[in-house]
């Protein structure tokens, strides 16, 4: 008897990990989108909290998670 194996055309595709720095960045350059953690320790704390007061009056404040 013959088995018949199916072969998944997507499963021949090895996808890269893409840094997430990396990602930012192109996401900057190349859409003008601008993605930062306030906890990023490149920042000063006048930075962090610039950025936090922007993203809350965008979007709200953050949730609180415990745990």
């Amino acid at each position: 008897m013959n088995e018949f194996h199916y072969r998944c055309p997507l499963g021949r595709r090895v996808l890269e990990r893409t840094d997430p720095e990396t990602l930012k960045a192109q996401g900057w350059h190349k859409q003008g989108i601008l993605a930062i953690a306030p906890e990023d320790p490149r920042l000063n704390w006048m930075e962090r909290e610039v950025l936090t007061q922007i993203a809350e009056r965008l979007y709200g404040r953050r949730s609180v998670r415990h745990g």
